[in-house]
């Protein structure tokens, strides 16, 4: 039992950081904007669209799941799709407790059906990041192209950069100066020096006392890597790919179609706008909480600058939008989490 409180704590901890971060991003995204103006918009909201939304999103696990097993295929491992899709959805289950947990989870839970070593599974999941990766630049050199001027509003925004103004100190800052720390460029040199001391500190540690461990499961990841050149029916997989992803497009693009004020939004500000949200899910807030919500307000201010229209009112909207979305997907991992729980339990190998 003594062994268990360090992990207890520390994902006790991770918990409650990942909640920290969801309330100041979404304290940050709220900020300065008309509460009333936002609940309106949802108000007039046309929830058919979303939807039609969600039935995209449920459509992507599927997709996710059949690819999955292409990977492990090679590896000599045929699994069920459903226990694919039930070992997929119970990851996600619990991202939504304990941020990129759903990795492992995933590949545990599919060990308890299907008896694949997690090793392996995982380096088929770090494998479909890579993937995922490279998708995700495709779509970003798309916005490129077709929304130069809005991806140069947003990164102002984001980074706060004003041509006339100069730059507002933030709250962590202001304490800073308050303590008497007044040089705040040689305070962020010295933090990320140190920063980069601990991380090669924390590297020489599991070296030396995690090496055995580390080598062998470094094998198992990369006999998973591995897979992608042994596939069989490459076709297919890059088929399931943009499916995956084609999903995922219109499970962002067409909620735009459920607000009155963004209706007319192209599929280029579609894509735009998944670039955007795939960037705020990336922080590792709960559920995506409160970072979503901060870049759907600095994506759809820089969008609605770019069609030379109120600021503000991108603003509102974006937040619209990310209260109808958000909740969408968080609703989707719910159900479909809960539902593999018992059927994981119900088709698990002893």
């Amino acid at each position: 039992m003594e062994e268990k409180k360090p992990t207890v704590l520390k994902n006790v901890l991770t918990v409650l950081i990942s909640i920290a971060i969801a309330v100041v991003f979404l304290w940050v995204a709220l900020r300065g904007l008309d509460i009333d103006k936002i609940k309106n918009s949802l108000q007039k909201a046309n929830y058919l669209w979303v939807l039609f939304a969600g039935i995209f999103g449920v459509s992507a696990y599927v997709f996710r799941a059949v690819r999955w097993n292409l990977l492990l295929e090679p590896m000599g491992y045929k699994i069920s799709n459903s226990n694919s899709l039930w070992s997929l959805s119970f990851g996600y289950l619990m991202n939504l407790t304990i941020p990129r947990s759903g990795e492992v989870a995933r590949s545990t839970a599919l060990y308890g059906v299907e008896k694949v070593p997690v090793d392996k599974s995982f380096g088929t999941i770090i494998l479909e990041r890579v993937v995922d990766l490279v998708c995700m630049g495709i779509f970003a050199l798309l916005t490129l192209v077709f929304k130069y001027d809005t991806l140069l509003s947003f990164y102002k925004l984001a980074t706060q950069q004003k041509p006339d103004d100069k730059k507002e100190l933030n709250w962590f800052e202001q304490q800073l100066l308050k303590i008497g720390i007044t040089d705040l460029e040689q305070f962020y040199f010295f933090l990320k020096i140190s920063i980069g001391i601990l991380i090669i500190l924390a590297l020489i540690y599991l070296f030396i006392y995690k090496k055995d461990k580390l080598i062998g499961f470094a094998k198992g990841v990369f006999e998973g890597l591995k897979s992608i050149f042994k596939l069989r029916q490459k076709g297919k997989f890059i088929l399931l790919t943009a499916g995956i992803w084609i999903c995922y497009f219109f499970a962002s693009y067409l909620v735009c179609f459920s607000l009155p004020e963004t209706s007319n939004f192209t599929p280029a500000d579609g894509c735009f706008i998944l670039v955007v949200g795939t960037l705020g899910m990336i922080i590792p807030a709960s559920g995506g909480i409160g970072a979503f919500n901060l870049a759907m307000k600095f994506g759809f201010t820089a969008l609605f600058i770019s069609m030379g229209k109120d600021a503000i009112e991108g603003g509102e909207l974006g937040l619209a939008y990310s209260f109808i979305t958000l909740p969408l997907q968080i609703l989707i991992m719910l159900v479909m989490g809960l539902i593999s729980i018992p059927m994981l339990a119900k088709n698990r190998k002893i």
